[in-house]
């Protein structure tokens, strides 16, 4: 069973952002199943590496989008990414450093923040992109 479960709650109403969105669901869903079935430290790490460079990916995305159309809050926004890229770097770390646990400290993490940032900070996002006419 899946941890994070895609719908239409989820949608901002910009296709490219939820596409990436819905990717982001399926990578940590991936990351979650291999802790669960004690994949092993390969896997995880793959996992984990792929979730974080598709996260800086969309990140990327978005922030070039905030870019082009004036977003009035994209300091704010900006330094909330810069907050979840910090705090998956310091997962990766332990990982790295030998800690297998770390790795559903790091899943219940941004499980959390990836639902709470999308509701509020992507939806007024995109409610500033829509008004502009970009769906």
């Amino acid at each position: 069973m899946p941890l994070m479960i895609w719908g239409p709650m989820f949608e901002v109403g910009v296709d490219q952002i939820d596409t990436q969105h819905h990717r982001l669901f399926n990578l940590a869903n991936e990351l979650a199943d291999a802790v669960r079935e004690n994949k092993g430290m390969l896997p995880l790490g793959n996992i984990l590496n792929e979730l974080t460079t598709y996260t800086q990916t969309h990140f990327a995305l978005e922030e070039k989008l905030m870019s082009l159309h004036g977003y009035p809050a994209t300091v704010e926004h900006k330094i909330c990414h810069q907050e979840l890229v910090k705090k998956v770097d310091d997962f990766k770390r332990a990982f790295l450093a030998g800690d297998p646990t770390i790795v559903d400290s790091a899943v219940r993490f941004f499980t959390e923040w990836l639902s709470k940032h999308i509701m509020e900070v992507d939806k007024a996002f995109a409610r500033d992109l829509i008004k502009k006419g970009l769906t």
